[in-house]
C-alpha cells in the first residue's frame, strides 16, 4: 500500500510517518518511507539514520532532470519500466530495522531555483512503483496541497491527512477530503496533538470527522527526542492502532483485487 501523508506545515506528518513507519515494520512489514519535503532535514534523524543521497541524482542531478524534462516539452519519461523496493540503488536509500528511508531532493544552496525536477521525478517513480503484499511505502509530503498540483497523489492508494488543533489546519482538512475524491482516493484525518480540551472542538470543525482514524495526544518524551534531534523511540498506543488499522485497509484492498471486485 502507498500512502500520502500530508497536512498544514508544523502538524506532525515527518513524526507521525516515523513513527507509523517503525510500528508496520515491527509487525514484519517492509516499508519503504519516501521523503518528499524539499525542506525537511530531521526526518532521517527521527528514523536513527543517515540521509542518502538526492534521488535525482540518479537521472545526473536536478539540472541535467530539468534539462530532460524542458527538451521535451515536459513529457520526458524517466522509468520505462516498473520499480520494486529491491531496485533502489543502494546510494540512494538507508535502511534500518526494516524501513529504507529515499529522498527526493533538497534545497541546498540559495538561487538554485524550483522543487519541479525533484517532484516530477518522484511523481513517476512512486506511478511505477510495484508493492508486493506486507510492503508499505510511506510519503511525507511538503506542506500544505501543491503535491495535488504535481499529481504525486494520483499513484497512491490512500491519503491520510495530519490535523494539529488550529484553525487553519482544520480548515485544510475539506481542501484535502475534496482533492482526494476528485482523484478517487480514499483518505482518513489523524488528529494530532489533542488535549482534552481541544479533542470535542476538532471533532465539531473538521470537514468529515468519521474520517477520522486515530486521535494522538502530546507525548512529552517524544517531543524531547524530536527537539534534540534524536531517532524516536516511543511506541504510541494510538499509532500501533494507525499501523493495524492500515494493515487491514491494506488486507481488504489485496483481497479486492484477488476476488477482481475494484
Amino acid at each position: 500500500m502507498k500512502v500520502t501523508i500530508c497536512g498544514k506545515g508544523g502538524c506532525g506528518k515527518s513524526t507521525v510517518t516515523s513513527l507509523l513507519a517503525k510500528a508496520l515494520a515491527r509487525r514484519g512489514n517492509e516499508v519503504l518511507v519516501i521523503d518528499s519535503d524539499e525542506s525537511n532535514y530531521g526526518l532521517h534523524r527521527q528514523l536513527g539514520m543517515e540521509l542518502p543521497g538526492d534521488f535525482t541524482g540518479y537521472f545526473g542531478g536536478k539540472e541535467n532532470v530539468l534539462n530532460d524534462m524542458m527538451l521535451s516539452e515536459f513529457t520526458h519519461q524517466f522509468f520505462q519500466e516498473t520499480w520494486t523496493m529491491k531496485d533502489i540503488p543502494e546510494k540512494y536509500y538507508s535502511l534500518k530495522d526494516g524501513v529504507k528511508l529515499m529522498v527526493s531532493g533538497k534545497i541546498h544552496q540559495a538561487n538554485e531555483g524550483c522543487s519541479c525536477a525533484m517532484g516530477t521525478v518522484m511523481t513517476q517513480f512512486v506511478q511505477n512503483l510495484r508493492l508486493a503484499e506486507n510492503q508499505f511505502a510511506l510519503l511525507d509530503m511538503e506542506a500544505g496541497v501543491e503535491h495535488f498540483g504535481r499529481g504525486i497523489d494520483n499513484g497512491v492508494d490512500l491519503v491520510l491527512m495530519i490535523v494539529d488543533p488550529s484553525y487553519e489546519s482544520l480548515q485544510l482538512s475539506k481542501k484535502v477530503g475534496e482533492l482526494a475524491e476528485s482523484i478517487g482516493k480514499p483518505f482518513y484525518y489523524v488528529l494530532n496533538k489533542v488535549t482534552e480540551d481541544s479533542r470535542e472542538m476538532m471533532y465539531e470543525n473538521i470537514w468529515r470527522p468519521e474520517q477520522v482514524a486515530v486521535c494522538l495526544g502530546t507525548d512529552p518524551a517524544i517531543m524531547k527526542e524530536g527537539l534534540t534531534g534524536k531517532e524516536l523511540s516511543e511506541k504510541p498506543e494510538t499509532i500501533e492502532r494507525l499501523a493495524e488499522f492500515l494493515i487491514s485497509l491494506a488486507s481488504k484492498q489485496e483481497g479486492s483485487h484477488v476476488t477482481g471486485t475494484v
